[in-house]
């Protein structure tokens, strides 16, 4: 098939030689569930990108710096972490903010998901591949299909803000169900961030995903990126977290494959207030639902944010160890 051709030539851009994890003073984060290495075919966009009129905000820096899988195995080696889940920014080439809108964008997302999977299998001790679309796309339930059955194929990664996703939309709340569905007849694992652009963005679009989405998972694990906001701790984050605590606590074994990442959620600067907030979300929850993530590179050296900044959570010895041996079992397939 084509996309596997895709992979096979891939691969041979990314093979490295992967160290093996050194030793830490203190436990290691064992998986780090979110990471991100941008293809080649979205590199060449990303000044376009980010550029583009269609942007709601500025590119950060470290989102266009030119780094490699090889720049992640070194920054988990000297962290101590043995694996990481990346995921395919595919979607981008998609994204309604790349205006005008690109003439190759599906070949440029079955290109870019093909590199991913292609440095995972690449590394298969060590990274785990999600591809990604735009579940508007009129192509995203074909781009899934096509990776069914592919090995190193793991998960799909969805960005509803960069795709413009809207929760109050019931149409494209359907839409957003049968990607679901494709993912869970691929044996695809989801990780979603679902924040949305909505300036209220909060419990009403959590309770629309739990009820209306959220379901045709059909027991692959779903990760809420972010902790279902899109980084920090502001009002429409504590307000979604309250939701979904709200939602689980009605029947807590309704979704026992939803997990909650901690992708740059807090950093070093977090206040205490904040922090202990947390902690006691994260508790009524269910802490076992956390799962470590660093958004690498937003989160800059992975070090210093699995390690020291998640130090600073309040949580108890054995909370804390038993978060950072923590990694979310992936499905061995359709």
């Amino acid at each position: 098939m084509f996309f596997k051709r895709l992979v096979a030539a891939s691969a041979a851009l990314v093979v490295l030689a992967a160290a093996p994890a050194t030793s830490q003073t203190r436990l290691p984060v064992r998986t780090d569930h979110h990471v991100h290495v941008h293809a080649p075919p979205i590199r060449e966009i990303l000044t376009a990108y980010c550029d583009s009129p269609g942007r709601i905000s500025a590119c950060d820096p470290a989102f266009v710096k030119p780094l490699t899988a090889k720049d992640l195995l070194a920054d988990m080696d000297q962290t101590g972490v043995q694996t990481a889940w990346i995921m395919s920014t595919a979607y981008l080439a998609e994204s309604p903010m790349m205006v005008p809108p690109l003439a190759d964008a599906a070949d440029r997302v079955h290109a870019a998901n093909a590199f991913t999977v292609a440095t995972a299998a690449a590394h298969p001790e060590r990274l785990v591949a999600f591809i990604s679309v735009n579940p508007l796309a009129p192509e995203a339930l074909a781009e899934i299909e096509a990776w069914k059955g592919e090995p190193f194929a793991k998960g799909l990664k969805l960005h509803l803000t960069n795709s413009g996703v809207d929760l109050r939309d019931p149409g494209q709340v359907r839409r957003l169900a049968a990607v679901f569905d494709a993912a869970s007849g691929a044996g695809l694992s989801i990780m979603i961030h679902m924040r949305t652009r909505a300036s209220d963005y909060g419990a009403q679009d959590v309770r629309v995903f739990v009820e209306q989405v959220l379901p045709h998972a059909r027991g692959v694990p779903v990760v809420i990126a972010h902790s279902g906001g899109w980084g920090g701790l502001d009002a429409n984050t504590w307000d979604a977290l309250e939701a979904f605590r709200q939602s689980l606590a009605t029947d807590p074994k309704r979704f026992p494959d939803l997990y909650f990442d901690l992708a740059q959620v807090f950093d070093a600067d977090t206040p205490p207030g904040d922090r202990e907030r947390l902690v006691d979300l994260m508790r009524r929850i269910g802490v076992d639902r956390f799962v470590p993530g660093s958004d690498w590179p937003f989160s800059g050296p992975l070090d210093a944010y699995l390690n020291d900044a998640m130090a600073l959570l309040p949580l108890t010895s054995d909370e804390a160890e038993a978060l950072r041996l923590r990694q979310v079992e992936l499905k061995t397939g359709a």
